[in-house]
């Protein structure tokens, strides 16, 4: 195997990661044996390698800068990293069992990860593209679960992700749909805004008097640009100028696909899909720095 020369600092954010999941699974683990079983029988398989170590392997591929997850097995962890993980499986093995970690890695999102709402959140959706489009016809692998959709920049083949970030820059919630799901989808809507209050800065994608007077009721005021044929609406500076940053929430989407890598179109089965999703998410998460802004000055709050 060729020698690999890589900063030390890698080792210190694997372990970091390590030690937040393990913390993780020493309550949640317990709990999924004894109670989350499907015929009498553990829904984790036994092997040699625990559940926080793979969840661990997998949350970090997306910090690694390595884009195909073999050479990363087969040379970051098995070689540089090897002394990290005493008890490796196989390659085969271990794309095995990243399938068993779907359940786990949700939980350990929506408890651990997710940031809190401060009053200030933005709303949004990107595409997750799983082919090229020239390919859709000739896609099994996601055959009636991907859909056609469209976006600004174009037609997809694929599903949304729907985000809501707080003004750090911190996911506060999400949701995946096919690609032909409308961002104003009810279903869609009340789940990302279910842990938010204040105000809730969306594009004109999300303009309708219906779900404006429903988020009202729920203590939240959606805040949208305006179209061309629409009569110009009286705004506060102050949401005139948090309007203008919303890109904040189209930064964080640039730093899921590009940084974390959550999009890419050679998933051969939609449960490694939702692994590679579900750990990007996570990885985020751990990011030292994330785009946010600086609302504590008074021009930001002003009015």
């Amino acid at each position: 195997m060729e020698q690999l020369n890589y900063d030390e600092g890698l080792k210190d954010l694997l372990l970091g990661i390590y030690c937040d999941i393990d913390d993780f699974c020493q309550g949640f683990e317990e709990y999924w044996h004894t109670v989350l079983v499907t015929d009498g029988k553990p829904v984790m398989p036994k092997c040699v390698m625990s559940l926080a170590e793979i969840m661990s392997i997998v949350v970090f591929f997306h910090l690694s800068g390595q884009r195909t997850f073999k050479w990363y097995y087969n040379n970051l962890i098995c070689g540089f990293m090897k002394d990290c993980f005493p008890k490796r499986l196989s390659y085969n093995r271990f794309v095995e069992l990243m399938q068993s970690s779907i359940v786990p890695l949700t939980v350990y999102i929506m408890g651990n990860r997710l940031g809190k709402c401060s009053g200030i959140s933005f709303i949004d959706s990107t595409s997750i593209d799983v082919c090229h489009n020239k390919r859709i016809s000739r896609n099994k692998v996601f055959e009636g679960l991907a859909k056609i959709g469209k976006t600004t920049s174009g037609w997809f083949y694929g599903f949304k992700l729907h985000l809501t970030i707080n003004d750090q820059g911190e996911i506060l919630s999400f949701y995946l749909t096919p690609g032909n799901v409308d961002d104003r989808n009810e279903q869609v809507i009340k789940t990302l805004t279910k842990s938010i209050f204040g105000k809730l800065f969306g594009d004109k994608g999300y303009i309708s008097q219906k779900l404006l007077e429903k988020l009202w009721d729920n203590n939240i005021h959606l805040i949208t640009g305006i179209k061309n044929n629409m009569k110009n609406k009286l705004q506060s500076m102050a949401d005139k100028i948090l309007l203008r940053k919303r890109s904040i929430i189209e930064t964080v989407n640039d730093f899921l696909k590009n940084i974390c890598h959550i999009e890419h179109t050679r998933h051969r089965s939609p449960t490694n899909f939702l692994v590679n999703l579900l750990s990007g998410l996570a990885a985020y998460s751990f990011l030292p720095k994330k785009p946010s802004l600086n609302v504590g000055d008074g021009f930001l709050l002003a009015g």
